[in-house]
C-alpha cells in the first residue's frame, strides 16, 4: 500500500499562474486611487498571504488601516471579475492531476485567495479531479494559512488522515502551513518564489516539474 493517498495543493503559484491577473488588479486599484503602481516582480514577492496582505504591501509604507479597509472591497470585487483573463494552469499540471486522480489519490486545494474565487477557478479548471477547494473565509472563524484550519477542513471533507497526506506549495507560507498541519511539504520552484529561497525552508522535497510529483508519490 502506498504511503500517501491524499495531496493538498496551494493554488496561486502552484497549480495556476495567477500573477499577471493579480498584478493587473492591484495596479488598477492603486492607479484609480492615486498611488504609484508596482512592477510584476514586486507583486510576485508580495503575494501568498491573502488579498488584504497583498494590498497592504503594495500600498506605500505607513498607509493607514482605514485606507486599506476602504480599498479592500474594491480590490476584491475587481479581482473577482478579472481573475480569469491571463490566469492559467502551469504546464504539466493537468496531466499530473489526471494521473494522480486515476491512481486513486484524493486531491484538494487550500488557498488564501477569497473562497469564492477559489471555488470559481476550481469549477472552471480542476473539478474533474479536485472535489474539495477551500479559500479564505475568516469571517466564518476559519483561520487562513499558515494556520492549519483549511488543511484540516480539507482532510475532513476528503475523509483523509493527515498521516497519509502531503502538502504542495510554492512559498514560505505554504512551508509553514505544512509544518503547522503536521504534513510533509513538497515545495515547487515554478511559482512565486525563487529556488534559493525555497531551499532555505528545508521542505521534504523541492521539485521543478509537476511530473516529479508522480515520481515521489507513486
Amino acid at each position: 500500500m502506498k504511503q500517501y493517498d491524499t495531496v493538498i495543493f496551494d493554488l496561486d503559484g502552484t497549480l495556476m499562474d495567477t500573477l499577471e491577473d493579480l498584478a493587473d488588479a492591484v495596479n488598477e486599484i492603486l492607479q484609480r486611487n492615486g498611488y504609484p503602481v508596482r512592477t510584476i516582480q514586486e507583486v510576485r514577492r508580495i503575494v501568498g498571504n491573502g488579498l488584504r496582505q497583498t494590498l497592504t504591501l503594495c500600498l506605500p509604507q505607513g498607509t493607514g488601516e482605514e485606507v486599506i479597509d476602504k480599498l479592500l472591497p474594491e480590490f476584491a470585487s475587481y479581482y473577482q471579475e478579472h481573475c480569469q483573463i491571463r490566469t492559467k494552469p502551469y504546464d504539466g499540471i493537468m496531466e499530473t492531476l489526471r494521473e494522480l486522480y486515476e491512481r486513486g489519490f484524493k486531491l484538494a486545494i487550500v488557498s488564501n485567495k477569497r473562497d469564492e474565487a477559489v471555488k470559481t477557478l476550481n469549477r472552471e479548471y480542476f473539478q474533474e479531479y479536485i472535489r474539495v477547494a477551500i479559500g479564505e473565509n475568516e469571517s466564518a472563524g476559519i483561520r487562513k494559512k499558515p494556520a492549519p484550519d483549511t488543511v484540516y477542513q480539507a482532510l475532513q471533507e476528503l475523509g483523509s488522515k493527515k498521516e497519509q497526506a502531503v502538502y504542495v506549495g510554492d512559498s514560505e507560507v505554504d512551508r509553514k502551513t505544512a509544518e503547522n498541519s503536521g504534513l510533509p511539504c513538497i515545495s515547487v520552484d515554478w511559482g512565486f518564489r525563487d529556488r534559493e529561497e525555497l531551499e532555505k525552508l528545508n521542505p521534504a522535497y523541492l521539485i521543478s516539474r509537476p511530473a516529479e510529483l508522480l515520481e515521489i508519490l507513486c
